[in-house]
């Protein structure tokens, strides 16, 4: 396993009147990249950030613009996403179009590609679009709305991944805290999107690197 640690602020759980200053709170404290969320009302229910958050995202941080499209239909607007900065797309196993032709879209592009699933989806899902990717989102809560408590039951999925993928990058999303960050690390992740934890911090930066520790930790222990 790459035992490499990386945390990203979710800028969905920064003050949406300042999100220049949420962006660049979230380089200053030692974030790695920056987590966007982007939902169209309609594969998830509510409605968030477009391509010009992205871009003014790209123009305020030199950290990774990670954006996660929480879409129906991405094949639409990838492209948008990746003129204005983004460096990594994630895409929903579930959507009804074609995944393999989006991911391979993305790539061609010029950004990296991952693949993202929901707590309710089986791991089973995922597992014939690895090759195509560099990342791998497990939802620890329902896609629409930050602040949800994490759903323990998306544990196995994570190690059921890690199995099938020992070098890829798994990444958690969803009531990830300095305590649940231990969990998905202790399954094989080592990739985690952190908002509420982060933002509602007195201190972002000690609590990222609270969070860091607490992952590498159970990282030795794989």
């Amino acid at each position: 396993m790459n035992s490499a640690i990386t945390i990203l602020p979710s800028l969905l759980a920064a003050d949406f009147g300042e999100l220049r200053a949420g962006a660049r709170q979230a380089e200053a404290a030692g974030g790695d990249a920056l987590h966007i969320d982007v939902m169209d009302g309609v594969f998830a229910p509510n409605i968030s950030m477009g391509p010009e958050v992205v871009r003014m995202a790209k123009d305020a941080v030199g950290i990774p613009i990670n954006v996660h499209l929480m879409i129906s239909n991405p094949e639409e607007h990838v492209a948008a996403f990746i003129d204005a900065g983004a460096d990594t797309v994630l895409i929903h196993v579930e959507i009804d179009g074609d995944v393999a032709a989006v991911l391979d879209a993305i790539r061609d592009k010029g950004a990296i590609p991952g693949i993202t699933l929901n707590p309710g989806t089986d791991a089973g899902a995922v597992l014939p679009f690895l090759p195509a990717v560099d990342e791998v989102l497990c939802m620890t809560v329902n896609p629409g709305y930050g602040g949800q408590s994490f759903m323990p039951e998306v544990l196995p999925k994570i190690r059921e991944i890690r199995l099938a993928a020992p070098d890829l990058r798994i990444m958690v999303d969803g009531g990830i805290t300095t305590d649940t960050v231990k969990d998905c690390a202790a399954q094989g992740a080592n990739v985690f999107v952190a908002g509420a934890a982060l933002y509602n911090a007195p201190d972002m930066a000690a609590e990222i690197q609270l969070m860091r520790a607490n992952a590498a930790a159970q990282c030795a222990l794989q």
